[in-house]
């Protein structure tokens, strides 16, 4: 066999065999002889080799690579790079000292932003490791499981429903096999594929013999040897295209918000300062980096490390839970929700579905009913699910046995499974599923004493005997069978004029202890809305049982007579979705968005990746198909409602927590700059020289880092809670404006009482300015009194270190690197009754304007 080319491409990836350029052309044998492979799969050194020659089978940038762009995106600012050119500028001009140290701190700044980024990146990198999406592979001729990531050319690929397809394939046999390719095609139902050879100018939609990298098995199984991956596939091709950016979250959305109203602030302000100081016949440079020294202490440039860090705490946090988070900006979202959706199974109930009996269609027990229940669950191998598991658990094999022929498997469209047995040279094809499904492709009925006679005078016997069954909280399934010929395989057109035998009873108890988290979530402000295929009767029964006495209940048929608006208004009552078709769960996700809700969906199965997709917040369970645990955002590795809710309390606290470095940027920094802005018209001299102004920016920053470990009150994580920039706004003018009142008292005693001059001053004021800052960070915090609601102990130690250090500062061998003069003793007096008189200040402030607006941030 010919080996694999080693030339290598400009991205370093080999390239294969020219004729495989076109794969859909070439017939199984002549693709895996091109390839040096064959269907008992590669060797496991033969696939190690690969690896390491084709590399990981991803579509993300390299560690290293991530890194260097990281420590670059912390520069990205444009008033920072602004400030690095001015500096550059001033050293040109002689200013060697003061140009290096400004450069100084805004690399520490930023190497600080980086530290913390790339700790909390390398923590969420470790925690995805426990939800890694996995394939079957042949390898040695045994089927095993493997990461996605280690997937190589010429690897044998095992499929079944639910499966991500991990590489560019091409089938070497399939059975009823469907795919969803809607990313590539935008066709919305999923397509058939065969093995076979097509004309190598085949369109890709029409390539009904291969299978393309980030599509996914809706129903069938097949085996395919994949002959691209990674960066070479049509998905890596056209990522740009595919992977779009996910639909921003709505703390995305609130952070994008903020950054336009700081960025429209500064953007004034700068501009009115430079002309008022240029007029006022101030040094042109000096006045230029002033500003822009002003613009950087109204940016809060430790933003996005100090979201980063708190997210990555907060999926630590959760981690413990058992919740890994896959998505950080996602935690945010999770404390913001107030309405879950989920189907009942697993989450309310055990998720242990039992068999309680096989009946006629009078509801008596039925042998044979049970019989052929059990050979098309046990026979079936189509994919591993509750139902079958349950009904072989009692299933016993006949003496005799029964030897499969073929298979049709389960789909989300047909709602049905059929298996044609053979057995003593008689061949049957039973078929099992919902029970509506399976009456209408039946004309005749087995009677209780085994007669065969036409199913209209019979309907009406089988549809009460199932509202009594769903009414008693019974999930029903139908049998029927069909003698078939032995020359041919059955077809799915065939499934039609069959013999309706029976029922199958399965019943899955609500949780213990169910009736309390549920209460939990209403108190935590959280709707929980039930999604369900399962009938109406059925839902209401398990309603019920968990103690919601009056359910309103929402069939799938009555919402496809709704338009949007209607389903949105009557989205907001409901308590139950019941006999709800795949495409509709998506569709309850986004009325109920459009109201104005914060929306989370809980999902496993194989049609529940769109819902998952379109919910702020998808939510899966680590034993779910590929599919949806791709498409969630989180994956619970336990399924139970209770760990939610914790993760809920986690993400409040993370917002509670960021919340407060928004509150600290926009009131003592905002202050400050303003009272700095206002002293600079009268003075003679800067009120801070522009190194000191970043000094004051990074030290007050400094404590900040500590926020992720803060503690948060109970009134913080009591309901959801949103961005909302009105308030924020307010909070800024209110706070930012009280602190510049004690910075002109701070000016009043600098100039009248001690007489300072330029170096004087700019000291006394820079060691208020960010002590004051520092310390009023415990009492914007919390809306309680700072006294009531002490901070965590890593933010009390940095908020203590920065006092100290600032205190000792003008005393120390730097204290004329920055400009900075020793202080008289009298000027520390009058600095604490004007610190603790702006603290006092605060608290009221803080009591007055909580009990104007009633918000509980």
């Amino acid at each position: 066999m010919p080996a694999l080319s080693s030339r290598v491409m400009p991205d370093h990836q080999p390239l294969l065999p020219p004729s495989l350029d076109t794969f859909w052309s070439l017939g199984s044998g002549e693709a895996l002889q091109l390839l040096a492979c064959n269907e008992r799969g590669l060797s496991g050194l033969s696939a190690a080799d690969r690896l390491k020659t084709y590399g990981s089978n991803t579509l993300k940038a390299a560690t290293h690579s991530s890194a260097i762009l990281l420590f670059l995106s912390q520069f990205k600012s444009p008033v920072t790079l602004l400030l690095i050119g001015a500096a550059g500028l001033s050293m040109g001009l002689g200013d060697v000292t003061d140009a290096v140290i400004i450069l100084t701190i805004i690399l520490i700044s930023s190497f600080l932003g980086f530290w913390q980024e790339k700790g909390a990146a390398h923590a969420v990198e470790e925690l995805l490791k426990m939800v890694q999406i996995r394939c079957r592979i042949l390898r040695d001729g045994t089927e095993s499981e493997w990461p996605v990531e280690s997937v190589v050319p010429g690897d044998i690929i095992v499929l079944s429903a639910g499966d991500m397809i991990p590489g560019d394939s091409l089938l070497l046999d399939s059975k009823e096999l469907f795919i969803d390719e809607a990313a590539f095609t935008g066709e919305t139902y999923p397509v058939e594929k065969n093995a076979g050879v097509l004309a190598a100018a085949t369109p890709l939609s029409k390539r009904s013999n291969s299978l393309l990298m980030g599509a996914h098995v809706i129903s069938g199984k097949a085996r395919a040897v994949v002959i691209r991956t990674g960066g070479k596939t049509e998905f890596g091709k056209i990522s740009g295209r595919l992977r779009l950016k996910p639909p921003e979250t709505d703390f995305e959305k609130g952070i994008r918000h903020f950054g336009y109203m700081l960025m429209e602030i500064t953007l004034v302000l700068v501009i009115i300062i430079f002309a008022m100081n240029v007029l006022l016949h101030k040094p042109v440079l000096d006045s230029f980096l002033f500003s822009l020294a002003l613009a950087v202490g109204l940016t809060p440039q430790l933003l996005p490390a100090i979201i980063t860090v708190n997210l990555a705490a907060g999926a630590r946090a959760m981690a413990k839970q058992k919740v890994i988070v896959k998505r950080l900006s996602s935690i945010e979202n999770v404390g913001s929700m107030n309405i879950l959706c989920s189907d009942k199974t697993g989450t309310i109930t055990e998720g242990k579905v039992t068999l309680k009996d096989a009946l006629d269609i009078n509801g008596d027990h039925s042998e044979k009913t049970l019989l052929y229940a059990g050979l098309n669950a046990s026979l079936q191998q189509g994919f591993t699910n509750p139902i079958d598991q349950a009904i072989c658990a009692v299933y016993k094999a006949p003496a005799v046995s029964f030897t499969v022929q073929c298979e049709i498997p389960y789909d989300f469209i047909r709602k049905r499974l059929t298996v044609q047995v053979q057995q003593e040279g008689r061949n049957v094809a039973i078929t099992k599923g919902a029970l509506k499904v399976i009456l209408d492709i039946c004309d005749r009925v087995e009677t209780e004493k085994g007669a065969v006679v036409p199913i209209d005078g019979k309907r009406a016997t089988v549809m009460e005997q199932y509202r009594q069954l769903s009414a008693a909280g019974f999930r029903v399934l139908g049998i029927a069978y069909k003698d078939t010929s032995k020359e041919k395989d059955f077809t799915r057109e065939e499934e039609k004029d069959m013999v309706f035998l029976g029922f199958v009873t399965l019943f899955d108890p609500p949780k213990a202890h169910i009736r309390e988290t549920l209460d939990k979530l209403h108190s935590l402000g959280v709707q929980f809305k039930v999604i369900t295929g399962d009938n109406a009767l059925v839902a209401d029964s398990i309603a019920r049982q968990i103690g919601v006495l009056a359910p309103a209940i929402l069939t799938g048929g009555q919402i496809g007579q709704m338009n949007d608006d209607a389903l949105m208004q009557q989205a907001k009552m409901t308590n139950i979705f019941a006999e709800v078709e795949p495409n509709q769960k998506e569709r309850i996700i986004a009325c109920l968005k459009k109201a104005g809700n914060v929306v989370g969906f809980m999902g496993d199965g194989v049609n529940d990746a769109p819902a998952l997709h379109t919910a702020d917040v998808g939510i899966s369970v680590d034993d779910a198909v590929d599919v949806a645990k791709e498409a969630a955002d989180i994956v619970l590795l336990d399924q139970d409602l209770g760990v939610l809710s914790e993760g809920i309390m986690i993400g409040r606290r993370t917002f509670a927590n960021t919340m407060k470095y928004v509150f600290m940027a926009t009131s003592a920094n905002f202050g400050n700059m303003f009272s700095m802005a206002g002293a600079s018209l009268f003075l003679s001299f800067l009120p801070l020289l522009p190194k000191q102004i970043l000094l004051t920016n990074l030290l007050t920053d400094f404590p900040e880092m500590a926020i992720a470990t803060d503690r948060v009150d109970a009134v913080a994580v009591d309901k959801p809670h949103r961005w909302d920039i009105r308030f924020i706004r307010r909070f800024m003018l209110v706070f930012g404006l009280l602190s510049s009142v004690f910075d002109y008292l701070t000016f009043g005693v600098l100039l009248f009482f001690m007489k300072a001059g330029e170096k004087v001053f700019q000291t006394g004021w820079f060691v208020e300015s960010v002590v004051s800052a520092t310390l009023i960070v415990l009492v914007v915090r919390t809306r309680l009194p700072f006294f009531k609601s002490l901070p965590g102990k890593y933010l009390m130690l940095a908020t203590s270190l920065i006092v100290l250090a600032v205190l000792a500062l003008p005393f120390s061998p730097l204290a004329g690197l920055f400009g900075f003069v020793r202080l008289p003793l009298s000027f520390y007096g009058w600095m604490g009754l004007i610190v603790a008189g702006y603290i006092g200040s605060a608290e009221l402030a803080k009591k007055w304007f909580y009990r104007k607006l009633q918000k509980n941030y």
